[in-house]
């Protein structure tokens, strides 16, 4: 597709003295702040009105109803936080001296199957965007179609891995845009009327995210401008974010006026060398000093010791900026929480080197992940940020109460390979050799893997060349009288991937092989994207390929909560639930044995007034999957650490039975208890310490 002619400095000049004599003109940017009042999009003529509301940029410097404005932003995601806190973050990101919010919108959160949409509760973007505008709040909008974010797959819904022949992801590949234009095509008119032109809060939309660290397709960064100018006009800031070098400028940004190009770098950078680089990729005058990224914390991934960084140097870095009237918008200025699957991941060298994300993206923002502000880098920050503040701030609000409601003892409701026993169910998919989770419909949770093999006299090795991401290995000998369950053998991670030897079973007939593969987190950034989940490649039993494949999903439901449960969890589900509910439970099991199972309990809230936020440390549980009152309140893994308690809002309580479910992978705490307390704990043991050094 032809890419979007830039308007030269001579054409710019020549229209401007247009605007003299009265003709109607809408530029690419907004115009100049002494300039008259002009619609927001020659393409919207059905709403041409007179609009005194203008954001724009000339001088290098940002304006907003032609006066010069410093942006003090910061990033804040609608869908890290529960919707009934919306506003009390938002109050605290206001009074901490911001003026700017800026969020990413994920694709996946809001398409979560093909065609169905979803603009409720979490995902409710235009109330979000609303109460920015009532707390006179502007915004940022970071469209996408990517993301990155540490948000699984980097937004992209996982159902785009599904698509034959396979997509190329971010490029110009045809079959991915007419995706992007359909998903812009629905989102970007229901922000329309959001913009700071139209009368809302939106003063800038971003396209893509830091592509000039991934690829170099001018073709398709000239489509996205295409599809966004057509949807919301020509007199919004368009602007691109990518790393401040060279090589990530040339090959993310459109060079002129069409798109403001701005950078991110490193905390403790000189900014201002950087700033002078960002000029040569913006118009002349149209290059207001932005870093668009100020790091204030950075991720972690399980396994690395807890991210921090130092407050006073943090707050020294961003008065560099501010000082001499730049720019910036603090990432993150609160993290928030990765409810559900929605948790990233990341790679090394290769996609073996692969690095999920925590549940709690705390992200060591000033603002904590339960909206805490009495800590050393808020108040650090907030020191620095009020200096450039000529009216007076809100005063902060205090810490919202935490408690702890104490221990909560679990039993063992059911086996998951109990639940699985559905003889003719749906949810099974059969083929010579295994499929992706993608190709089999299920794109989040966990997918079993069974099949049948000859046991040799002297044992057999498995392999697995290619698994996405942890691959707990079973064997049955289903012909014998006193059958068990099936019997953990061992684990094959993706990171590791070790052959794994196999036991003779003495077995008269086949053997049963159960291989559960649990997805932890797609890919979110880098050249390993394409992060379909499950086993991607043959199986091998002594070197030889193993056949015929049954593939049984086990879907939780995650943010959106509307995805289809198929029988199997129904069932377990809601026999843990009456179980729960009833002070007792049907069975009786051993809790030695290393299985996959289900687990149940419940508190009590006596007194509604006494709903508030807790955590529930999983401290001596292995690995898994845990909610309360079915809400998915995200993966826990205290035994590979740093994190070993799950945030619990104060919303998702009820007054009376609260019911916490969770899926032990591993090896349950002999105790069979877990406990709520009133604060994060990030100490639990971690085996290794790659931290991000800033």
């Amino acid at each position: 597709m032809a890419a979007e002619p830039s308007i030269t400095p001579k054409i710019f000049l020549f229209l401007l003295s247009l605007l003299a004599f009265g003709a109607f003109f809408a530029p690419v940017f907004a115009p100049l702040p002494s300039g008259p009042s002009l619609s927001s999009s020659s393409r919207s003529s059905r709403h041409k009105k007179v609009n005194a509301r203008q954001f724009g940029i000339a001088d290098d410097m940002f304006w907003k109803d032609g006066k010069p404005v410093q942006i003090i932003g910061g990033d804040l995601h609608y869908f890290r936080i529960l919707p009934e806190y919306w506003e009390d973050r938002l109050l605290r990101a206001k009074a901490f001296g911001l003026n700017t919010i800026q969020t990413y919108v994920p694709w996946n959160l809001h398409e979560p199957s093909r065609g169905e949409l979803d603009f409720e509760g979490i995902a409710d973007i235009v109330s979000f965007l609303k109460l920015c505008q009532k707390l006179d709040l502007l915004v940022m909008l970071r469209a996408g179609p990517y993301i990155c974010a540490e948000w699984d797959l980097g937004g992209f819904p996982p159902w785009l891995l599904a698509v034959e022949p396979a997509l190329r992801l971010r490029s110009s590949d045809s079959a991915f845009l007419d995706l992007v234009e359909r998903w812009w095509g629905v989102l970007l008119p229901l922000i329309a009327p959001l913009l700071y032109g139209n009368g809302g809060p939106i003063i800038m939309v971003q396209i893509e995210n830091e592509f000039g660290s991934y690829g170099n397709d001018k073709v398709y960064l000239h489509h996205l401008v295409t599809l966004a100018r057509g949807h919301l006009g020509d007199a919004v800031i368009l602007y691109t974010t990518d790393g401040g070098s060279r090589e990530a400028l040339e090959k993310g940004t459109i060079r002129g006026d069409a798109v403001f190009s701005a950078v991110d770098f490193t905390t403790g950078d000189d900014p201002w060398p950087i700033f002078k680089l960002q000029k040569e990729f913006n118009a002349p005058g149209k290059s207001p000093p932005l870093s668009a990224e100020f790091y204030t914390g950075w991720l972690t991934h399980w396994g690395e010791e807890i991210a921090k960084t130092d407050a006073d140097f943090t707050a020294a870095a961003l008065e560099k900026i501010l000082s001499r009237n730049g720019s910036a918008v603090l990432y993150m200025a609160h993290g928030g929480t990765n409810f559900g699957f929605y948790s990233g991941a990341n790679t090394g060298a290769n996609e073996y080197d692969y690095k999920p994300d925590l549940t709690s993206y705390d992200y060591d923002a000033p603002i904590k992940e339960s909206g805490d502000v009495d800590n050393a880098k808020f108040k650090a920050l907030h020191s620095v940020i009020k200096k450039y503040h000529a009216a007076s701030l809100p005063s902060v609000p205090s810490d919202n109460e935490k408690t702890g409601y104490g221990r909560i003892r679990l039993q063992k409701s059911s086996i998951l390979f109990d639940t699985l026993n559905i003889k003719g169910a749906s949810h099974v998919a059969q083929s010579e050799s295994p499929i992706s989770m993608e190709s089999a419909g299920q794109m989040f949770g966990l997918m079993l893997y069974v099949s049948e093999y000859r046991a040799s006299n002297n044992g057999s090795i498995l392999s697995i060349p290619e698994v996405h991401d942890r691959a707990q290995v079973f064997i049955s000998c289903p012909s014998k009288v006193d059958a068990q369950r099936p019997t953990y053998i061992g684990t094959i991670e993706r990171w590791s991937n070790k052959p794994l030897g196999l036991p003779y079973t003495g077995c008269h007939s086949n053997t049963s092989l159960f291989v559960l593969v649990e997805n932890m987190g797609r890919v979110n950034y880098g050249q390993f994207m394409f992060d379909r989940k499950g086993i991607l490649s043959s199986v091998y039993l002594s070197g030889k390929a193993l056949h015929g494949w049954k593939m049984f999903s086990v879907p939780f439901s995650n943010l959106n909560g509307k995805q289809k449960v198929n029988p199997i969890f129904q069932l377990a589900y809601s026999e843990i639930i009456t179980s729960s509910a009833h002070k007792e439970l049907k069975h009786s099991f051993d809790n030695s044995q290393k299985e996959p199972a289900f687990y149940a309990g419940y508190f009590t809230v006596d007194e509604t007034s006494q709903l508030k936020d807790t955590y529930i440390s999983f401290r001596g549980w292995g690995k898994g999957i845990a909610s309360v009152n079915d809400f998915n309140i995200g993966r826990y893994w205290p035994s590979f650490g740093p994190q070993c308690n799950l945030y619990v809002p104060a919303p998702v309580l009820r007054h009376g039975q609260n019911v916490v479910v969770i899926l032990e992978l591993e090896s349950p705490n002999p105790e069979l208890v877990v406990t709520s307390v009133h604060q994060s704990d990030f100490t639990c043991s971690s085996s290794s310490s790659k931290v991000h050094q800033l």
